[in-house]
């Protein structure tokens, strides 16, 4: 019970219980990363905008290429420092030698994307894009590395208000640029600019007040983390790829434009996953502490999890297709009807990816990198076989229909490896209760949000209205359903 201020201060920056701390840890995630990618995607609106379909498609054609190569640069290291600094806190003493791995790998990465650029594209003024953004993107990663310790330690406080800085920063300088000296170049030089200063603050904070930095060379703990993370750095990597060849390969077919119209429908997509971002890194430690107590204690926090998914993934997708032209046409204005349909596709493939998170951050905690890495390396493959044939025929439609196939194969296999490999029963009754209530929950929205007196609202009174109505029939039918609910999750 809060009673006090001292007791709001033990709340939000105490670790007292396994509830407690992943209440704090979602708070301050979610406000970090609301806050965060708020303000970024208020920039990114305002750039597709003034800049227009075309000068948009090349920036983020060049971001999209950068974006494809950024996780040589982690390699899955802060993951692995995560689960491995949360287990044992003794192994904290080895974090000078990741810091000075990663530096080499950033450099590696750095190198990498410079000459790869030569080959993407002739264009010489995108190539120089891509320089900025790629000496921009290996100091923005930088900082996950201290973010991982952050989390190991579970203090989520420290890394929230850091990203809310760099935000601040980057959305400030980004809008000078781009509302006084409008240019592709111009916004990326800001975005390097802005990054670079918050890294410096990021790490004199750290080395003060959370842990002193040093570099340590050791090839042992190299060879030992590198050996543990490569099956993450891979799946990231091919995540990335599945993430970012679309608008990679219609760059490199000329189909710049295009790219601009994708981009503004994903770029919503993407800030629709941040809730599932946010829980899965809230509930990573605590899934790492449970699974070397016990199974029983493992499936309850797996199911939890797994029914926050269902909860949010289900409206999402039905309110998306839904209200999908009025989003569009809110957001950016009429040279982007194109991004419509994108839209709607891929909206599905957020829903999809929402579910599929718990299954792929059970098989890291299980110490099953490797089936992930198998999911990441089939689906990459079919996702750029697929994009070969279809980009060139359909464009933007052709990838968003790409990514759909390609999500549903991943979630596919990421079931199947979870029921084989770990002890975790993805099929009960708690999580089939849940998905009905959800699903019946949704459809009534479906019907309320369709109706013309409510579908030609405002488009944010259109989702709240929604919202409103899901969460209400979702309330009656879980006391319907579980009148009494004696416990918790835990």
């Amino acid at each position: 019970m809060i009673r006090n201020f001292s007791d709001v201060k033990s709340l939000l920056f105490s670790n007292l219980t396994l509830k407690q701390t992943i209440f704090k840890n979602t708070f301050w995630l979610v406000v970090g990363e609301g806050i965060t990618h708020f303000l970024k995607f208020i920039l990114i609106i305002y750039v597709a905008r003034i800049l227009g379909a075309t000068e948009y498609g090349k920036f983020t054609f060049a971001l999209s290429f950068v974006s494809f190569f950024i996780f040589f640069s982690d390699f899955g290291l802060s993951q692995i420092v995560i689960r491995e600094f949360a287990e044992e806190k003794e192994k904290q003493k080895e974090y000078p030698a990741i810091l000075s791995l990663k530096i080499l790998l950033g450099l590696a990465t750095l190198i990498l994307m410079l000459i790869c650029s030569f080959l993407i594209t002739p264009d010489s003024a995108i190539q120089k894009v891509i320089w900025i953004l790629a000496v921009f993107a290996i100091v923005n990663n930088f900082s996950e590395i201290a973010f991982a310790f952050l989390r190991a330690r579970q203090q989520m406080e420290y890394e929230a208000l850091a990203k809310i800085f760099h935000a601040i920063l980057v959305t400030s300088i980004g809008f000078f640029a781009i509302l006084n000296f409008p240019s592709v170049g111009n916004l990326s030089y800001s975005y390097l600019f802005a990054s670079t200063i918050a890294l410096i603050f990021i790490l004199i904070f750290f080395h003060f007040r959370v842990q002193p930095l040093s570099l340590s060379f050791n090839k042992t703990i190299w060879q030992k983390f590198l050996r543990l993370s490569w099956p993450l750095g891979l799946t990231a990597i091919f995540g990335s790829i599945l993430i970012n060849i679309d608008s990679v390969m219609m760059g490199y077919f000329g189909q710049i434009t295009q790219t601009g119209w994708y981009n503004a429908a994903y770029k919503i997509i993407l800030m629709t996953l941040i809730p599932m971002n946010l829980i899965s890194q809230s509930f990573y430690p605590a899934l790492s502490i449970a699974f070397r107590e016990s199974k029983e204690k493992l499936q309850r926090i797996f199911n939890y999890h797994m029914e926050i998914m269902i909860l949010l993934s289900l409206p999402l997708v039905v309110g998306g297709i839904v209200l999908a032209p009025k989003i569009i046409d809110f957001i950016y204005n009429p040279s982007y009807i194109p991004s419509f349909l994108a839209f709607q596709i891929l909206i599905i493939t957020a829903g999809v990816m929402f579910l599929g998170s718990p299954f792929s951050l059970l098989l890291i905690i299980s110490n099953q990198q490797k089936k992930a890495l198998w999911t990441a390396a089939i689906a990459t493959l079919v996702n750029v076989i697929l994009n070969l044939i279809l980009i060139p025929k359909f464009s933007l439609y052709g990838a968003a229909f790409v990514t759909i196939i390609t999500n549903l194969l991943g979630f596919f296999l990421l079931f199947k490896f979870t029921t084989k490999f770990t002890s975790i029963q993805p099929i009960n009754l708690k999580l089939l209760s849940s998905f009905i209530g959800a699903g019946l929950s949704s459809i009534l929205m479906y019907f309320v949000i369709t109706q013309p007196i409510i579908y030609y609202l405002n488009v944010i009174l259109s989702i709240l209205i929604g919202t409103g109505i899901y969460l209400i029939s979702f309330f009656i039918y879980r006391n319907l359903v579980n009148p009494v609910r004696k416990g918790g999750a835990f």
